[in-house]
């Protein structure tokens, strides 16, 4: 049976994506950081690896893939925007839907992300 071991996000500047992910989800390298790869992994505990590599391919403005990270409830996800922002992620202008549970952010590299309010599930 496989499992997913890492998501793969593909940067241009592996230190700067990884001093953002490092902090924006408490990751540590797994090993060394190299100039065109590291694999981050929970700082405690298990968690699912978010892995770095150096990429030439530009960001897709509507991804096929990318990340949501989960906030307990809309307070929660408003503050961890802020602190997102804060790290360096910027807003996304996007066309929300009326009941939209999710925010879309890009970040230092471009990538987008979502954090999701997951109180209303």
């Amino acid at each position: 049976m496989l499992s997913i071991g890492s998501v793969v996000l593909g940067v241009s500047d592996v230190p700067r994506a990884a001093a953002f992910w490092t902090q924006a989800l408490g990751y540590v390298p797994r090993e060394e950081m190299e100039e065109d790869w590291v694999v981050l992994v929970p700082a405690e505990g298990t968690g699912v690896q978010v892995s770095l590599g150096l990429s030439e391919t530009p960001v897709q403005e509507h991804p096929r893939v990318h990340l949501d990270l989960y906030a307990g409830d809309a307070a929660d996800q408003a503050a961890e925007v802020e602190r997102l922002v804060s790290l360096g992620a910027r807003r996304v202008d996007w066309d929300y839907p009326d009941d939209a549970d999710f925010i879309v952010l890009a970040d230092p590299e471009g990538n987008r992300f979502c954090v999701i309010d997951t109180g209303r599930h």
